[in-house]
């Protein structure tokens, strides 16, 4: 049975229809990432798997429950996480209380410490910044915070929504690393992300998503060799 599966969704806003009957699977221990250009419905996947849209048609499905009938909130209780486009950190709070946010599902204080310190192992600079008020954070620190608060609800399924977006190169690769890391560490990933050439460098497979449908889907590496993939996504000639 595979972690997560998407069955003839059809999401919409208002009477706009975002996706329009899209299926795809995340087997456990994979990294699957989506791409397509702004607008191909990459964030509306993310945010109808987490419950901030409701489907009007489809199944969303973690390990064979149907996730449509749950709010978002339930939905982090199911093992799902999400770091979303732009952060969303707390800004006036430091970075010790985002990551004790991260943990509101959870009462075990053994396991929250322990995962604690994972995340402060995967991001030794929240550490050296643990007292610091989250909004004087860097772009980089920030993002780091973000995806160590959603690992604070020990999901078994993490969301990234583009985790690159405005940082430097050298920051963008080590996101990259660590994002490896954690899915090494046993987490299943779904990555959207602008920089496809950075997402399908590092999953096991992929989704090309087009104006809310799915124009072609393979293994990464068939992905980088595709010559429509190549032109339209990686900029190459």
């Amino acid at each position: 049975m595979a972690m997560l599966e998407l069955h003839d969704v059809h999401s919409f806003y208002g009477n706009i229809e975002a996706l329009k009957g899209i299926s795809l699977t995340v087997e456990q221990g994979e990294i699957v990432t989506l791409i397509g250009a702004n607008g191909a419905g990459k964030t509306t996947t993310l945010r109808t798997i987490t419950g901030l849209v409701k489907p009007r048609q489809g199944q969303v499905l973690l390990e064979g429950e149907d996730l449509t009938k749950f709010k978002p909130h339930e939905i982090v209780y199911k093992g799902v996480s999400m770091v979303p486009e732009g952060r969303g950190i707390f800004a006036r709070l430091t970075v010790a209380e985002n990551l004790d946010l991260g943990a509101y599902i959870r009462n075990d204080k053994n396991g929250i410490k322990e995962d604690l310190e994972r995340v402060y192992e995967l991001f030794p600079r929240l550490k050296e910044r643990r007292n610091q008020v989250a909004g004087t954070l860097s772009g980089g620190e920030q993002q780091m915070l973000a995806i160590g608060r959603a690992l604070m609800a020990r999901p078994r399924l993490l969301l990234l929504d583009e985790p690159s977006m405005g940082l430097a190169p050298v920051l963008v690769e080590l996101i990259f690393d660590t994002i490896v890391d954690i899915n090494k560490q046993g987490t299943t990933i779904l990555l959207v992300e602008q920089n496809a050439l950075m997402a399908l460098s590092i999953a096991h497979r992929g989704y090309v998503l087009r104006t809310g449908e799915i124009a072609l889907t393979d293994t990464a590496e068939n992905l980088r060799n595709n010559e429509m993939v190549q032109k339209t996504y990686l900029g190459m000639e």
